[in-house]
């Protein structure tokens, strides 16, 4: 691997980060609400998973008590 000094490593580096796309304030913003969307949906959906295997569960456990 070539070596280089440090300012061509930072000449580089600017070059690249000059190619980066940058979101916008709006893409940024849309991609939070959708990742809050979509964390309260698997919130959600795992909180019913849970209910369900324990209202499952104490059903059978309860009916080999009675």
């Amino acid at each position: 691997m070539a070596k280089v000094s440090p300012l061509q490593f930072i000449q580089q580096v600017r070059t690249e980060v000059g190619k980066v796309h940058w979101p916008t304030r709006r893409e940024v913003m849309l991609t939070t609400i959708m990742v809050f969307i979509m964390a309260a949906l698997a919130a959600t959906f795992f909180s019913l998973t849970d209910l369900a295997i324990r209202t499952g569960l104490s059903a059978v456990v309860g009916g080999f008590g009675a």
